[in-house]
């Protein structure tokens, strides 16, 4: 078997509770580095928690993460010096101005202040920032919020990007920004773990995929190996067990 040094991030046996049932019921993964990953599946299934225990947010009950071979709660300081973060529900110092939350950012992460300076001049370009970078955080629209989130992760030049519904709330155009910037970061060698319930999204973007119901991956594998003859999104209805309904009922909408 491959040493953990050949995967951006491990998943080994996660388990986490919160009073009543297993959220996440032993969720093991390997996601090789340089590769673009996608995890998937329906709401409550586990992924939010599973990516927060992952990059040291949540610490689980059982089980181990590492990223790039670095045990994240053994070592947490290094783990994170090579990961970017975009969690969902991100909370952000909302009395900042974007300008000033990534050179807070950049400086609290130890970077010299010419250099935070010069990213973040690139990044609020790039993610179409600049007219609102003097603008307190809190009023930022939705999909402000979610390009400035996705900035302070880049900021530091991490190896391995870990996004939790990088698109929610985003609009078209920005959201093909954001799809470009991601495909060069793996292009160049960067590694990235996104979660999504857009199937499409997915299976655009993404070259391997895996899929989380009641807290367990009951499929995983390249994207050719999970959706196999018809789409993602026809692999991950049968995987779940989910049916598609809306023909029956309602009939007081048509009255």
């Amino acid at each position: 078997m491959a040493s953990d040094e050949v995967w951006a991030l491990r998943l080994e046996g996660l388990y986490k509770k919160f009073g009543g049932p297993w959220v996440v019921d032993g969720v093991s993964l390997a996601v090789p580095a340089g590769s673009f990953f996608g995890l998937v599946g329906p709401n409550g299934a586990g992924k939010t928690t599973t990516l927060s225990m992952a990059v040291g947010l949540l610490r689980p009950d059982q089980g181990a993460a590492r990223i790039f071979g670095t045990d994240v709660w053994a070592d947490p300081v290094r783990a994170k010096t090579v990961v970017g973060v975009l969690p969902d529900g991100l909370s952000l110092p909302e009395r900042l101005t974007g300008r000033e939350l990534l050179n807070y950012t950049g400086l609290l992460r130890g970077m010299d202040k010419a250099t935070v300076v010069a990213r973040a001049d690139e990044l609020l370009t790039v993610l179409e920032l600049t007219d609102a970078e003097n603008t307190v955080v809190v009023d930022y629209s939705a999909g402000m919020r979610k390009k400035i989130g996705l900035a302070t992760a880049l900021l530091h030049a991490p190896k391995l990007l870990v996004l939790d519904e990088p698109f929610e709330a985003v609009d078209p155009v920005s959201a093909g920004t954001i799809r470009t910037i991601l495909q060069r970061f793996v292009a160049a060698g960067g590694s990235v773990v996104l979660s999504s319930h857009v199937m499409a999204l997915v299976e655009n973007m993404c070259d391997r995929v895996a899929v989380i119901n009641r807290g367990q991956v009951v499929a995983g594998g390249t994207l050719a190996e999970v959706r196999g003859d018809g789409t993602l999104e026809q692999a991950f209805v049968r995987l779940v067990g989910g049916h598609v309904g809306g023909e029956e009922g309602l009939s007081w909408l048509a009255s």
